[in-house]
Order: C-alpha cells, then sequence, then structure tokens
C-alpha cells in the first residue's frame, strides 16, 4: 500500500459481534474489510458463553487465520483486531485482542487509538505491584479495571475509563457481554449495526456491508454500549465529552464506502476536490489522482474544474511491501514497484495530480519524476488537505515534526523539492467545511484538525514536555506560541498559528 512509503498509517481496526451462531467467521470477514487499518498483526477472541477463547499472530488476517484456527474458536460472540502499530513494539505480545484471565472471570480486549497518559499510568501501576506482559498501553485499561474495585464488570469499567486519556475506541468481550466505549473526544470512529438478530459493532460501516448488517447507530464520545442477551443498553462514563472526529479518517484512513458520523467517506473527498479546484485552480489538460485515496478528491477536482478526469497512475497491487527497506533509495524505488505513469494519457500533456496529504515528500517527488519522465509537460501537484505541521498524540503514526515535510519547508520549497511546476494544498477552513464537520470551537467540540494547526482538543500529558521543546526549536517563521511549563494543561492557553 502508498502508505507504507508514505509513512502516514492507520490506527488499528476492531469488529466485535454477539447473538451469532457463526460469530467467528463473521468476525473475521468484518476484519477483512478492515485491514487497510493495520496490517502487521491479527487476532479473535471468542465465548460460547462459559469460556473465551483466543488466537493472534502477527502477519496479514488471512496468513493469521486458517478455517481449522476458527473452527477452534468457534462460539456465540466474538471481538477482533487488526493492528497497526502506533504504541508499542511490533511483536507478538503486543497483538490484539488481549486475553485476561482473572479467578473472577475472564475478558477480551481490543483497543484503536492512542492514550495520551500511558506512560505515566504505566508507571504508577508498576510502582503499586503491576506486571505488565506487554508494551502496548491498551494493556494499562485490563490493570485499572481489575483495580477498580467494584462489584460489577461494568463498575469497573466506567471507573477505568475515567483514568486514561487520549484516543481509544475499546471493545471489551466477557462470558456475559459485549461492552464498546469511546473516549470523551470521540477522535476514532466506532458503528453498532444489526445482522439477523445479531449486534455487530466495528470501526468502520464497510464491515457492515460485508457481513450484511445494517447500520443502526454510532457510539458516542463518553458512552460505553453493552451488548448481551437481553439487547442493547447505552450508559455514560463521562459527562466532559467534546466531539472532536479526526479529519484524517474523512481525508485518508476510511474506505470510501464506509460513513462516519452520517457523513459518506467518497462524497466528503470528493467535495474536497471540488473546493480545491475553487481554492486553487490552474489551467491543465487533464486530472489524475494517486491511487487509491485520492481519487475521489481527483474526480470532485476534474468536475469542478471542467477538465477531462483520467488514470494517469496505475497501481501495481501484486509487489511485496516496502515499509521494511532502511534506506531512502530503496523506499524511492518502492514507489516506482508500486506505481506506473500512463504514457499515453499524460505525454505532452499539462497534468494536475491530487494527492490527499503530502507527509515527507517522498512519495509525490517519485510521482512527479514518474510523471515527467512519461512525457507530461508540465505537473500541478494540489493536496486535498492543509499541510500537514504537527505530530499527532491520538493514534496516528506521526510522532515527530522532523518527519513532516510542511514543519520544515515553505509550500515554494517543497514545490522544488518534489519537482512540481506548482504546487497548492487545501485551506483548513475549506477542509472542515467540505467534509460538513463543524469546525472546531473548544470546548463545543468539532472537527479535530490538530495536526494542520497544531491547536489539540485535549491536554497532551506525556508528551506535552516533547510537543513543547519541539516548538521551541521550530524553524518555521510562521509559527509563534506560548511557552510555560505545564501550559497544555489548559489548552485555552496555547497560542500557535494564532489560535486561541
Amino acid at each position: 500500500m502508498l502508505n507504507e512509503i508514505k509513512s502516514l498509517n492507520e490506527e488499528c481496526g476492531i469488529f466485535g459481534i454477539w447473538n451469532h451462531p457463526k460469530a467467528t467467521e463473521m468476525t473475521y470477514y468484518g476484519l477483512h474489510s478492515l485491514q487497510h487499518r493495520g496490517q502487521e498483526g491479527a487476532g479473535i477472541v471468542s465465548t460460547d458463553g462459559e469460556t473465551l477463547k483466543g488466537y493472534r499472530h502477527l502477519g496479514l488476517l488471512a496468513d493469521v487465520f486458517s478455517t481449522e484456527k476458527l473452527a477452534k474458536l468457534a462460539g456465540k460472540a466474538a471481538i477482533g483486531h487488526v493492528r497497526y502499530a502506533t504504541s508499542g513494539q511490533k511483536d507478538l505480545a503486543n497483538v490484539q485482542p488481549f486475553l485476561f484471565h482473572f479467578q473472577t472471570g475472564s475478558f477480551g480486549l481490543a483497543h484503536n487509538g492512542n492514550l495520551t497518559n500511558a506512560k505515566s499510568l504505566r508507571h504508577e501501576l508498576e510502582d503499586t505491584g503491576a506486571i505488565f506482559q506487554t508494551t502496548s498501553d491498551t494493556e494499562a485499561l485490563a490493570h485499572l479495571i481489575k483495580r477498580a474495585g467494584k462489584d460489577q464488570f461494568l463498575d469497573n469499567l466506567k471507573v477505568a475509563l475515567n483514568q486514561v486519556h487520549g484516543g481509544f475506541a475499546y471493545l471489551l468481550l466477557t462470558e456475559d457481554s459485549l461492552y464498546a466505549a469511546l473516549d470523551p473526544n470521540g477522535f476514532r470512529p466506532l458503528a453498532i449495526g444489526q445482522l439477523n438478530g445479531a449486534y455487530v459493532v466495528a470501526s468502520e460501516t464497510c464491515a457492515f456491508d460485508t457481513v450484511g448488517a445494517t447500520f443502526v447507530q454510532d457510539v458516542e464520545p463518553g458512552q460505553i454500549v453493552q451488548i448481551n442477551d437481553q439487547g442493547l443498553h447505552i450508559h455514560t462514563y463521562t459527562e466532559d465529552i467534546r466531539p472532536s472526529i479526526c479529519s484524517m479518517e474523512y481525508i485518508y484512513f476510511a474506505r470510501p464506502d464506509s460513513n462516519i458520523k452520517g457523513i459518506n467517506i467518497h462524497a466528503a473527498r470528493k467535495r474536497c476536490g471540488k473546493t480545491l479546484a475553487k481554492e486553487a485552480y490552474v489551467e491543465a489538460d487533464v486530472v489524475t489522482g494517486v491511487p487509491d485515496s485520492s481519487i475521489s478528491a481527483a474526480i470532485g477536482y476534474a468536475e469542478a474544474a471542467g477538465l477531462p478526469y483520467e488514470l494517469g497512475l496505475i497501481k501495481n497491487r501484486y509487489v511485496a511491501r516496502t515499509f521494511i527497506q532502511p534506506s531512502q533509495e530503496l523506499r524511492e524505488q518502492g514507489v516506482r514497484m508500486k506505481l506506473s505513469a500512463v504514457r499515453g494519457v499524460v505525454a505532452g500533456k499539462k497534468v494536475v495530480v491530487i494527492d490527499d496529504s503530502i507527509v515527507r515528500g517522498t512519495t509525490m517527488r517519485r510521482i512527479v519524476g514518474l510523471l515527467k519522465e512519461a512525457g507530461a509537460k508540465e505537473v500541478h501537484v494540489r493536496v486535498a488537505s492543509p499541510p500537514l505541521k504537527f505530530p499527532c498524540y491520538y493514534g496516528i503514526d506521526i510522532r515527530s515534526r522532523d518527519e513532516l515535510i510542511a514543519a520544515n519547508y515553505s509550500i515554494e520549497e517543497i514545490r522544488q523539492l518534489i519537482g512540481a511546476d506548482s504546487l497548492e494544498f487545501l485551506s483548513v477552513s475549506g477542509l472542515a467545511e467540505s467534509i460538513g464537520q463543524p469546525y472546531p470551537d473548544y470546548p463545543d467540540g468539532g472537527l479535530c484538525l490538530s495536526y494542520f494547526t497544531g491547536d489539540y482538543p485535549t491536554p497532551l500529558y506525556d508528551y506535552e514536555e516533547e510537543f513543547l521543546e519541539a516548538m521551541k526549536e521550530s524553524n518555521d517563521p510562521s509559527l509563534t506560541y506560548s511557552f510555560e511549563p505545564n501550559l497544555l494543561k489548559d489548552t485555552s492557553q496555547l497560542f500557535i498559528n494564532g489560535g486561541k
């Protein structure tokens, strides 16, 4: 996948089902539709109502599970996970769902997102005797549940969820219930569907289409949804909610056939392309998009600009994964292996190439080169999102400004580095309006745009010093900030890019 070259990676995908005779098989198919969210490992935990069983391993879903392995997990309910490591090492111990056994019962746990206070929690728990088996931030929740001291699992879960911070969508499975929980900001998507009397929960609604389920509702920020033989029950564990759905879900991560918060991903990306054409029109002969996540935006740009859309770039889906290559030279060769320019489409033409985002610039530099080698007269790059300048701490694999080209170079400098004839990005306001989610106005909430603005909707806790140190060392002349110790404990005092 191109994201392996771009170094912008999805968080994880989670799927759960309750009260289905083939729960494990349905979970497998649901996870298959979420494979784009994580390719490093996969796992399933199931229950027959009395015992929990699980299996997990490194690799793609189809490599991890065989018919025989699925048969051993037969049960009435299951949860599953496909992993990309945003926290913790890339080894088997960190592949989810985790399965915990206690004297009073067992539970499985799957997590999509990243905790911003995981390091502090780990230190506190270890100081009081906790022993961790993994380096994943997910494990902290299990210790907190066990130590909450309440009589009922649900009450223990509520106590634990009020102690973890950051981005999280959790699925938990016990012998008698399936639980879905979302952080107070709702950074990660999580939806509920129904299938012939069974309930399903998934990171994206495309999984419902795969298993034949119909959408019922979204899990809302600060909610716990409990599903058991008595039906669906909604609980809240906090009233302090600030809806801040991740904008990158709409831009890049989610599949085009998914709906998030009632908004279709393909339609949102197409509107971004149309807005981009209005904001950054250029005279050209043809429009093409970088496969696959940029195609929708490219179609929108072409329609609004009155230009033909053509397949100027073709993706080769049958090559080895390239993110493991250690050198920049090999990483760039990976782009050539995965993409080819169609000479008959671009030769002698002024080409507008649409991408959803630019991270390091490596991929786009190679794409511009491919198009010009194929005879393109001019190559104009248009990006259907604003420049990525800031790290994400809620579950996307962007931890340092050093790896973000827009954090270190001006747009004109980036244009020169990638070899394009022109380069323009979608505005922040244009993005928010095109997606259809409210522009962020914390604490009322809206769309999380922190990757573009540096305006984070929550305290950063363990990442606070790291972030502020990066801001102090920034060479970006457009960036202004106010630095004080523990400043991010009150985000309303943080002044970034003329923010609050």
